[in-house]
């Protein structure tokens, strides 16, 4: 679910934590799909802005002719003002979302162990590590969205948009915030062009789809979806694929290619995770191998 766009005007804007001293950083290394930057977490939006979701396939009837607004569509309720409290309780799905929300990111109990959802866990802890905490309040949106998105990454803002009309379970709520997550760490840590380069959208599509539990056996037995050899890598690039395609005005021809340039790197970059978590468990050794490599390079 990521979706690269400018913030169109009218849009709520959001002020995002920044480094003191920090100053803007243009550009990107022609040699890596995602080119190294550390400790940014910018809020402020612009040309370079983009919207990056996680989702379906794309909206039908779409011209490539017709100007492309980068994934906005999608997310209508970033152009309108916020609506009140009452309105936001008693005629949406916003408090479910938010209960949902924090579930996945807040200490939960479970036959006397305590824990977050791993995914989520280890990815708050590495943006916090790289410069970029995340504050629940500040950078996520419970918000209404078109029906063949779950969610998106606004670089405008900083913000990760979750769909509260079409997150409906628990464990879908999970994926789509560690999904997002992904793409936000991307953010903070690498000098990605959403707005011009689709081969750097497709990288960390490729990332989201790979890492986040997206492609998981039960998830694609859910889907009817099986395969033998190599049914995971087949699984990311579709999903990759279908991500670009519902974000971006590009024929398929153009986002296959993208996807299929940059996908052994990227399929391979497994950071923050330094492994392919296929479950739970695996997430959860992740998630302590992260935190003992941290005390290791303290020992150095």
């Amino acid at each position: 679910m990521h979706r690269a766009g400018t913030l169109p005007a009218g849009a709520r804007p959001a002020a995002a934590p920044q480094r003191e001293g920090e100053e803007e950083e243009q550009g990107s290394a022609a040699h890596a799909p995602l080119p190294c930057r550390r400790g940014r977490w910018p809020g402020r939006g612009g040309r370079g802005a983009a919207m990056a979701a996680e989702g379906g396939a794309p909206p039908p009837g779409r011209g490539e002719e017709e100007e492309d607004d980068l994934g906005y569509r999608l997310f209508p309720d970033r152009k309108k003002k916020p609506q009140s409290f009452l309105v936001r309780s008693l005629f949406t799905f916003h408090n479910r979302c938010q209960l949902m929300l924090r579930m996945s990111l807040e200490t939960k109990i479970d036959c006397g162990n305590v824990f977050l959802d791993p995914y989520a866990q280890l990815l708050l802890a590495a943006m916090k590590q790289s410069g970029c905490t995340v504050f629940n309040d500040r950078h996520f949106s419970c918000e209404n969205c078109d029906g063949c998105v779950s969610g998106g990454f606004d670089s405008a803002t900083s913000q990760i948009v979750l769909c509260q009309n079409n997150i409906r379970q628990q464990s879908h709520m999970n994926r789509v915030v560690a999904h997002e997550l992904i793409h936000a760490f991307d953010h903070c840590r690498a000098h990605v062009d959403w707005f011009k380069n689709v081969k750097h959208l497709a990288c960390s599509e490729i990332r989201a789809a790979n890492l986040s539990g997206d492609c998981t056996l039960m998830n694609e037995i859910a889907r009817f979806k099986f395969g033998l050899k190599a049914h995971h890598q087949t699984c990311v690039r579709d999903r990759a694929i279908r991500s670009i395609l519902a974000v971006r005005k590009v024929s398929r021809e153009t986002a296959e290619k993208a996807v299929d340039e940059v996908f052994d790197a990227c399929f391979n970059d497994l950071e923050p995770f330094g492994r392919i978590p296929h479950s739970k468990a695996d997430a959860r050794r992740a998630y302590k191998d992260f935190l003992n490599r941290d005390r290791y390079n303290a020992n150095l």
